[in-house]
């Protein structure tokens, strides 16, 4: 088979912005043949990456606009944010959630209905600055206590394999989002813009970002912001919301 060309290109993705204002930005698009995907890499040791579910009132946020009108007495922003794991028809997690200490749901080991139970899935968990992805049965191992956990499933890659379930050239394509770790600790978050199939949503991970390990966060609902590119994907209502923090820069004269 003829190996797939990756072509990185930066595209303005709202009117009037022109590709050279965002090369300093952790989110570009990617092109691969006839597919679309918008990429986010953050180092974990200086990015400030968090978990956002509820309000203080116990509300689900839902939505980016909500996640930073949180922020804002802080005098924090959002600069990304995409869906962090399943949910429930409530919003409540499907599976581990964990921001600091607040702990919601429980980690699923057993296969179930739906992406989420076709097993291995995993949890994407920082500690200490370092991120990982792991298969949830070694998470469970591992007896620790990460600052951050989010669970999903399935696993995309597993120790530098396709998960065994995928099937290359499935016509089962959607919209989907995930994350993966690189070798050197890079968070990589990738959206697809396109409908893709898990095979080649997992061989994107895999060989072209090598991600030992990659996880699955959501399908069709999956939405992406990125502050530096002006985009902020309108949708349903979400459940967890994984972001990247930044202190909001007051306005002053000159």
């Amino acid at each position: 088979m003829k190996a797939k060309s990756y072509i990185a290109v930066v595209l303005p993705l709202c009117l009037g912005q022109m590709a050279t204002a965002h090369e300093l930005s952790p989110c570009n698009i990617l092109a691969v043949q006839d597919a679309q995907y918008t990429v986010c890499r953050f180092d974990p040791a200086k990015s400030d990456i968090r978990l956002f579910l509820n309000d203080e009132d116990g509300e689900a946020l839902g939505g980016f606009a909500a996640v930073n009108a949180a922020l804002e007495p802080r005098a924090e922003q959002l600069v990304f944010a995409m869906n962090g794991g399943m949910y429930h028809k409530d919003r409540a997690p499907v599976g581990l959630y964990r921001q600091g200490n607040e702990v919601q749901g429980r980690l699923h080991l057993k296969a179930s209905a739906g992406n989420f139970g076709l097993l291995p899935n995993g949890v994407f968990h920082i500690e200490d600055g370092r991120a990982q992805v792991s298969e949830s049965h070694d998470f469970a191992a591992k007896k620790i206590t990460p600052s951050l956990a989010t669970q999903s499933g399935p696993m995309l890659v597993i120790d530098g394999k396709l998960h065994p379930k995928f099937n290359k050239g499935s016509e089962s394509r959607k919209i989907r989002n995930g994350v993966g770790v690189t070798q050197d600790g890079q968070v990589v978050f990738i959206k697809s813009d396109t409908p893709i199939n898990f095979y080649d949503f997992a061989s994107l991970f895999r060989d072209k970002f090598k991600t030992p390990n990659a996880l699955y966060l959501d399908g069709v609902v999956s939405r992406l912001y990125a502050r530096d590119i002006g985009r902020s994907d309108f949708g349903a209502r979400m459940g967890p919301i994984i972001g990247v923090v930044e202190a909001r820069e007051l306005g002053g004269g000159e």
